[in-house]
C-alpha cells in the first residue's frame, strides 16, 4: 500500500471548508480507491457534494488531497489543519522545500 502525507478535511456537517482538518499519514489501496487514516476507511465515490471520499461506516464526506506548500489547503478558509505528530517532521521539511515521502520522483 502507498503511504502518503495528505491534507484531510471533514466536510459533512460543516459549511464551506469549516470542518476540522489534518495533515496526516494516509495509506491507499493498490487501486487508490480506498484510503485509511485516523482509524477510518474512506472510499472514493463520484458525484459527492463536497468531498472526494466518504467514510464507509458513517457516510461522512471528506476531502483528501496533497498538502500545499503555501498552506492554502482549505479553499475558503484560512484555518490551519492539525498536524499529526508522526507527520510533523516530514511535513515541516516539505514546507521548507523538500519532497514529501513517497513523492521524491514526482
Amino acid at each position: 500500500m502507498a503511504r502518503r502525507i495528505m491534507y484531510v478535511q471533514l466536510k459533512t456537517g460543516y459549511d464551506t471548508d469549516r470542518g476540522p482538518s489534518w495533515i496526516t499519514w494516509v495509506q491507499f489501496s493498490k487501486t487508490w480507491r480506498t484510503a485509511y487514516t485516523r482509524g477510518r476507511t474512506l472510499r472514493r465515490w463520484p458525484g459527492m457534494v463536497a468531498g472526494n471520499f466518504y467514510d464507509v461506516e458513517t457516510g461522512e464526506e471528506f476531502w483528501v488531497s496533497g498538502p500545499k506548500r503555501d498552506r492554502t489547503d482549505g479553499r475558503y478558509s484560512r484555518a490551519q489543519p492539525e498536524v499529526a505528530e508522526d507527520a510533523r517532521a516530514p511535513y515541516e521539511r516539505f514546507l521548507r522545500g523538500a519532497a514529501l515521502p513517497g513523492r521524491e520522483h514526482g
